[in-house]
């Protein structure tokens, strides 16, 4: 119910309008009266009511200027105003301040609940006017975040927008846009996602980063406009803030692209430039972050380096030599990050490479190497793409690298079998063996005998002489050290046998002869 507030200086009058309404007909409830202007305003400011019915001629303050002084405090307080004929007049300068019921006294019972039922209605229809307006309000609070969205969304997408279109929606978003450089940020989640980490990282960057003025998702990566920071490396620890943050719940790397500043009418120059940016990540790596300054230009230096030399990187891959394969895989990549080539013409060369690999690949293993040419097509990054050709050339330097060992393993017994068969023979050599008996180079031969056996050939073939010499001591006791030197390939030197001998034993052959005749 209404509250309302009965004023009139005639005390009958005043008593016979309490008594006379029918307060809850009409849907209000008399809640106090008084004599005067002074009292009735002191009454309103303790309790304000809904309505006021009061007459006009009032000693000390009159019904005029109680309606003055309350509507400027209390603009809701709406009046009903009781007049006489000669005061009725008067009373119109109430219009003024919005009244528009007036009762000419005397007045009865059913004007004033005609005139009550009137200011519930007018109070109903305001109330719901207010409701309404209300309503519209928060919806179009609820509706502005995806409005912006849109707006930015069809701003970078066409070029129709113009600084009318800015100026317009600078009046609705309460912004300032055109008068003001800005940055566009791109954002993209690494590695499988769902759609609801673009919105939570949304949040996160409106919470983390000053100046935020509009985003939206762009190709399933989120743009950001933000108010330009002259500070640059406090923007920058803003991102890695937002990053870090993100990753902190989700586990996911961002990558960052950064534009230069510019005026929001060159908005789809700075989106292209962090689209630009952002395809470097195939060179920075994912989560990174990219700026104008990291788009090196290409090093024409550089070019003779990057030639791929595929006879020696094969044979650095047949020899099975792991270290030396790794390092040159490690400088080609280092030159192609370096320049920064177009990602199609680096992809190129990267695939010239694997395939270069391939065609040195032993038969049996080819097919699985070249299956795997459709993966490495589908690595996102130079990294990726180095870690993929590294493995391979781990593996095929591997597979050389048994083929080899067990190459030369065959190839070391032979020899043995030769030092084994010949070793009386005092002109057996590693030439000899290498020229007439196998048939290969002899220095090859040398370095493969010592990497398998660990002694050089010459010093394998007189030991084993020795250990012969030895053990004919042992089995037939008294005999002359130049027989010996004669029979186990020393030609008769019986001196340099000697030297030898001791050398292996720590004795000379004769001690060594009497050591066994006592024993």
């Amino acid at each position: 119910m209404y509250k309302v507030l009965l004023v009139d200086d005639e005390r009958m009058i005043l008593e016979g309008i309490s008594q006379v309404v029918d307060w809850g007909k009409a849907g209000t409830k008399l809640v106090g009266t008084a004599r005067n202007g002074i009292e009735a305003y002191d009454q309103i400011q303790a309790s304000p009511p809904d309505f006021v019915i009061s007459d006009i001629s009032m000693p000390g303050l009159d019904g005029i200027g109680l309606v003055a002084k309350t509507t400027e405090h209390f603009p809701d307080v709406r009046f009903i105003l009781l007049s006489g004929y000669k005061d009725f007049d008067y009373a119109c300068r109430a219009m003024q301040y919005g009244v528009k019921h007036y009762l000419l006294k005397p007045c009865n019972e059913r004007q004033i609940h005609e005139a009550l039922t009137e200011l519930g209605q007018e109070r109903e229809e305001q109330e719901e006017r207010k409701q309404f307006v209300n309503r519209m309000k928060l919806d179009f609070q609820r509706m502005l975040p995806h409005v912006k969205e849109h707006f930015l969304k069809e701003f970078i997408s066409y070029k129709t927008y113009g600084s009318r279109d800015i100026a317009f929606y600078e009046r609705l978003f309460g912004l300032e846009l055109q008068d003001k450089q800005v940055r566009m940020l791109l954002l993209r989640v690494e590695e499988s996602h769902e759609p609801e980490h673009l919105f939570a990282l949304q949040n996160i960057a409106a919470d983390l980063m000053d100046d935020v003025l509009l985003s939206t998702t762009m190709q399933g990566q989120l743009l950001i406009v933000l108010e330009n920071e002259e500070d640059t490396s406090r923007l920058m620890k803003q991102i890695e803030a937002v990053r870090a943050t993100f990753h902190r719940f989700y586990k996911l790397e961002v990558t960052v692209a950064v534009s230069e500043s510019d005026s929001m009418q060159h908005s789809r120059g700075m989106y292209r430039e962090t689209l630009h940016c952002m395809n470097h990540r195939f060179y920075t790596g994912e989560g990174s972050l990219i700026t104008k300054e990291d788009l090196a230009t290409e090093d024409t230096r550089e070019m003779a380096d990057l030639e791929l030399d595929e006879e020696k990187f094969g044979l650095l891959i047949k020899a099975g030599n792991t270290v030396e394969v790794a390092q040159e895989v490690d400088r080609l990549f280092g030159i192609l990050s370096r320049m920064k080539l177009e990602i199609s013409v680096t992809r190129s060369y990267v695939l010239q490479l694997y395939a270069a690999m391939i065609r040195i690949c032993p038969e049996e293993e080819r097919a699985a190497f070249t299956s795997r040419m459709v993966v490495l097509a589908e690595q996102k990054t130079l990294a990726c793409l180095k870690t993929f050709v590294q493995e391979a050339a781990e593996r095929m330097t591997a597979i050389y690298y048994k083929s080899n060992v067990y190459r030369q393993s065959s190839t070391v017994d032979k020899m043995i079998t030769i030092i084994e068969q010949n070793y009386r023979k005092s002109d057996l050599s590693l030439n000899g063996v290498a020229g007439q008996m196998l048939y290969m180079n002899s220095d090859y031969l040398g370095k493969i005998f010592k990497k398998v056996t660990g002694e050089n050939f010459s010093h394998y073939v007189n030991r084993y002489r020795i250990e012969r010499a030895a053990e004919h001591i042992r089995e037939t006791g008294d005999v002359k050290v130049f027989e010996l030197a004669e029979w186990f390939g020393f030609g008769g030197n019986a001196q340099y046998f000697s030297q030898v001998f001791k050398k292996w034993a720590g004795m000379t052959p004769s001690e060594y002869i009497k050591s066994h005749e006592r024993g």
